[in-house]
């Protein structure tokens, strides 16, 4: 079975990112550093690819120029058992520059999406009642970092 790993392209920033987000999820490391050398394209001893675990997820980061930015199409999404778990991903992605933005989105210093989740969210949002489902999305609707007591509280009406 193939191994699928996201691939992320950087303008330079690819060993600052790789360590920034390794200080924020556990069991995370940085696995490889490759290093452009005489025949560049970057400058001789920066880093051209960084391999890094996030929660025992492997990542790889490329510092491959201006040419390519990210964008809300691609995401990444943190399922968080509870309140003070979301508080503290998204406290820590958007710490220096990030950009919260609605419905649990939020951009961190790098441009990169994510999507922090509580996991009840999904059960909350699939209930056999279309009426408590509807009342919690429309209360996510109205959030920005979405709030599991609020969430609870749309769901029982």
């Amino acid at each position: 079975m193939p191994k699928i790993i996201p691939f992320l392209w950087f303008d330079n920033q690819a060993e600052e990112a790789a360590h920034f987000y390794g200080s924020i999820f556990k069991n995370s490391k940085i696995v490889n550093v490759s290093r452009y050398g005489e025949a560049g394209p970057g400058r001789k001893g920066s880093a051209m690819t960084v391999v890094f675990l996030l929660d025992g997820q492997e990542f790889i980061a490329l510092n491959g120029g201006p040419h390519f930015k990210f964008t809300e199409a691609i995401s990444f999404s943190v399922d968080c058992k509870t309140q003070q778990a979301v508080d503290e991903y998204w406290e820590k992605l958007t710490a220096g520059g990030g950009k919260p933005s609605h419905c649990g989105w939020l951009k961190d210093k790098y441009g990169l999406s994510w999507q922090i989740v509580p996991s009840v969210l999904g059960p909350l949002l699939s209930s056999k009642d279309p009426q408590k489902s509807k009342r919690v999305m429309e209360a996510m609707l109205k959030m920005t970092k979405i709030d599991i007591a609020g969430l609870q509280r749309a769901y029982e009406g």
